[in-house]
């Protein structure tokens, strides 16, 4: 009787360690996918922040193109390296304070600053799911253009 003890009893052990052997693999899918996720939330939020410093430099001072990329460069430099093709900048209406178009239509004249950039995906059937191994994130951001005063 002991025998079959025994035998049994080795029998649910190897049991059980196929069974978290399969889990396993299941749950460190999930987890890397979720590390995952979470890296490329905070990427996003990093990339409109900058954006956010781009368009309020630009707010100021609209017609500094340069000076507004690198504005927006600078405040992602913690997390990654931008190019400056990376930013792209376009106002809305005249490059000072005031509106466009004639009352009741008028809108005011705005400066937007977008950054797109490539996050790399390191799960691997995530890549096989979306078909690469990188997703597009895009921030963008719309401010109203402050100074200079419309003549």
């Amino acid at each position: 009787m002991k025998k079959q003890k025994d035998s049994s009893n080795k029998k649910q052990r190897g049991q059980s360690l196929v069974e978290l052997a399969i889990s396993l693999m299941f749950i460190l899918l999930l987890l890397m996918g979720t590390i995952d996720f979470g890296l490329a939330l905070f990427a996003w939020v990093t990339m409109r922040d900058a954006a956010q410093e781009g368009a309020v430099y630009g707010s100021v001072k609209p017609t500094d193109q340069t000076g507004i990329k690198n504005r927006a460069i600078a405040a992602a430099s913690d997390l990654f390296v931008l190019a400056p093709g990376d930013v792209t900048v376009t106002i809305n209406g005249n490059a000072c304070e005031g509106s466009t178009g004639t009352p009741p239509n008028t809108t005011p004249n705005t400066i937007q600053v977008s950054i797109t950039r490539l996050h790399p995906v390191s799960t691997p059937l995530v890549g096989a799911i979306i078909g690469s191994q990188n997703i597009t994130l895009r921030a963008q951001v719309t401010n109203t253009i402050l100074s200079p005063v419309c003549p």
